[in-house]
């Protein structure tokens, strides 16, 4: 049996032979490939690609990888069209999935767009190398405004972009099925598989509304023996593929029992449809919390269809048991300083949804809400009108409410409301473990959102910033700066927003507003601090790609886990019997949002470089006070309090027991009843004059 490569050398070799290839070589192709070209010709055949029509006959060879027009691997500049609307409709803006603006503004439109009705007009692509085209994937226009797609086209394919040789079928020069709505995308296979280096597409009809709009993606292989890029996949040898529910199952399986000391899987709950939220917590102490240990967590694929974090941590799950083993001292140092926990899918029927169509045809909604349909990240209470509300009603009174800890209101919880399974679980979960520091991966952009989320009064866009805006956007940099797709300066933009400007981080708000986020909702109703990493462009990325995806990843994904060891850390105890007090407050000087400790009495408080006043209280004790100095090193500063009961909670404890008062309680009461009465009398003296 021939190698992947021999086989697509010998093909080249047939048609360049025929085509005597000079530096204008002639237009023909040769019409008979390779006859016996077979299935394992390539690995990473893609499992989903649907066919639709009498002309898309699919041969072996029709599922090479996207060529990148969607992922941006395809550069703006090896894009060419017959005619244009306007630069917003630019041959730039046919890509796979591409959005647009809501003002569909002249830049960022959502698809290309020929300025001319007619059938002489044309997308093309420049691959650069000879390449084995394969199949084309078209889709409409991305619109609130308008309806536009092609339901017929043609291909034709040249080696020098001026002669140029229709894709045929049999006698017959083949017309393709396209679309019959905006957003559905449809693949059409060439019959012959064939070798060239420029491929266009050219409408033939389009929707009796609309004009000639498309967007597009180019399956091909590389020919053998061409100028090719760097190798850019991953050393790590990691399980790279897409993973459904049962594969997802199996491989957390595999990594439990390849490093059983360190690794615990646990449920937190089910989908709508019954399929349980696998948890993988790595520790060197799995199923304890561990005093003194933060929490963190990721979560993953929160929208069904963005996938891309589901692969991350299952390669996560990996890498650290693999390096755990090797004697790796950064792993080893964060498995036995932290307790992890990885939620790889929190919407898996949504998953399941997008992996029956696969990478290129699941397109930008499909698998993306839940079963009942709700988009799970606006799912979660809106705590931050609730807070907002009542801080403007107490300014009124010049009253204080509290500032952390936000009450979930009655009415969610109710068995009616409009909250989904997996929503529930993840809120349960939370409630369970004192997490510190956690972050959400997202897909379909290519920046990292800091907190709020939701903006005040309901403006759509505006910067709302919180208590601790300076230590976001420190966790937010700490991620984009260390990831290799954002740092490349020539990327280009995923859609509409040019995030470079920023430096790839964006605070949630000035972004877009999104009441009922999961990352505001951790941040007023526990101690945990959650970013949103959007992690690429492409919701769904090819197979081929995820190596790639994790190199660009993996550095992001260990130095943001780091720095849960930021900040101040410590123990509240009760100062006579020494034991940790739960749910003391932990208040910092011009930060106002407080803290609480967990169950043992253990707390962290996540903090720049500075020095910084720290309150400790419990109910029934006298606040503590002391100055904490937190270095630049990531390691956090020891900040213990020992508190002292108040005199009358002491009386009420002795009474309680039945014991007798001890003298200097007693003479302590008195004092404090003597100050009480002077002041009231001092007030009084006040009201007379």
């Amino acid at each position: 049996m021939h190698t992947q490569s021999t086989r697509l050398h010998k093909i080249y070799t047939q048609q360049t032979q025929h085509l005597h290839l000079h530096p204008h070589p002639h237009p023909g192709f040769h019409p008979d490939l390779h006859p016996d070209l077979h299935p394992d010709l390539h690995p990473d055949l893609h499992p989903g690609l649907q066919r639709r029509g009498a002309s898309s006959c699919l041969c072996p060879l029709a599922e090479c990888p996207p060529l990148g027009l969607e992922s941006l691997r395809v550069d703006d500049n090896q894009l060419r069209a017959s005619s244009v609307q306007r630069p917003g409709l630019g041959a730039h803006r046919g890509r796979l999935n591409i959005q647009s603006g809501i003002e569909e503004g002249d830049l960022y439109d959502g698809a290309w767009c020929a300025q001319h009705q007619d059938r002489q007009q044309w997308l093309e692509m420049d691959a650069v190398e000879m390449t084995l085209f394969t199949a084309v994937i078209l889709q409409g226009r991305s619109s609130v405004w308008s309806w536009d797609w092609v339901e017929t086209y043609k291909v034709q394919l040249s080696n020098d972009s001026i002669h140029w040789v229709p894709c045929m079928n049999g006698s017959q020069e083949m017309v393709f099925e396209g679309n019959r709505d905006q957003y559905t995308p449809v693949l059409g296979a060439l019959a012959t598989p064939t070798v060239a280096r420029y491929l266009r597409i050219n409408p033939q009809t389009w929707y009796i509304n609309g004009t000639v709009c498309l967007r597009a993606e180019i399956l091909g292989c590389r020919v053998p023996g061409q100028r090719h890029e760097a190798d850019s996949g991953s050393k790590d040898g990691l399980d790279f593929r897409h993973h459904n529910y049962m594969e997802m199952r199996k491989l957390m399986r595999e990594v439990s029992q390849q490093c059983p000391d360190i690794t615990r899987i646990y449920t937190i709950g089910k989908s709508y449809n019954g399929l349980k939220l696998y948890v993988m917590e790595i520790s060197d102490n799995p199923g304890k919390h561990e005093l003194g240990e933060p929490e963190f967590r990721y979560i993953a694929n929160m929208h069904g269809n963005e996938v891309l974090g589901r692969e991350l941590l299952l390669n996560l799950m990996q890498y650290m048991c693999r390096e755990y083993k090797r004697g790796n001292q950064r792993i080893v140092r964060l498995v036995t300083e932290t307790r992890i926990h990885l939620l790889p899918s929190m919407n898996p029927d949504g998953y399941e949804t997008a992996y029956e169509k696969g990478s290129e045809l699941s397109g930008w909604a499909l698998g993306r809400y839940s079963v009942e349909g709700i988009d799970l990240n606006h799912n979660f209470p809106d705590l931050n009108n609730i807070l907002w509300d009542a801080q403007e009603v107490a300014a009124w009174g010049k009253t204080k409410v509290p500032n952390h800890y936000v009450p979930i209101p009655e009415y969610y919880t109710k068995e009616e409301a409009m909250v989904a399974p997996e929503t529930r679980a993840v809120i349960s979960w939370m409630q369970d473990i004192p997490f510190v520091l956690s972050a959400s991966l997202h897909g379909g952009e290519l920046v990292v959102v800091y907190p709020h989320d939701c903006t005040k009064d309901w403006a759509p866009k505006e910067y709302t910033a919180s208590p601790d805006d300076s230590f976001f956007r420190w966790l937010a940099t700490v991620y984009a700066s260390t990831n290799l797709a954002m740092l490349n300066p020539d990327r280009r933009m995923c859609h509409v927003d040019d995030f470079q400007r920023t430096r790839n981080i964006v605070n949630g708000g000035a972004w877009h507003t999104v009441p009922g986020s999961m990352g505001d909702f951790s941040y007023f109703h526990t101690n945990c601090f959650e970013v949103t990493v959007e992690l690429s462009c492409d919701k769904y990325p090819h197979v081929s790609e995820l190596p790639q995806e994790w190199e660009n990843n993996k550095e992001s994904l260990l130095i943001y886990m780091e720095q849960v060891h930021r900040g101040i850390k410590g123990v509240v105890r009760d100062k006579m019997t020494r034991r940790g007090l739960a749910d003391a407050i932990i208040k910092v000087e011009d930060h106002d949002h407080d803290i609480r400790t967990a169950a043992d009495g253990d707390y962290w408080r996540l903090l720049n470089p500075g020095e910084y006043r720290v309150v400790a209280w419990a109910e029934g004790y006298l606040p503590a006070a002391r100055s904490c100095r937190v270095g630049m090193e990531a390691r956090a500063t020891p900040c213990d309090f020992h508190l002292v009961k108040t005199p009358l909670q002491r009386l009420k404890d002795i009474r309680a027991k039945g014991g007798k008062v001890p003298q200097d309680l007693q003479l302590r009461l008195r004092a404090l009843r003597f100050r009480k009465r002077r002041r009231r009398g001092e007030g009084g003296g006040r009201r007379e004059e």
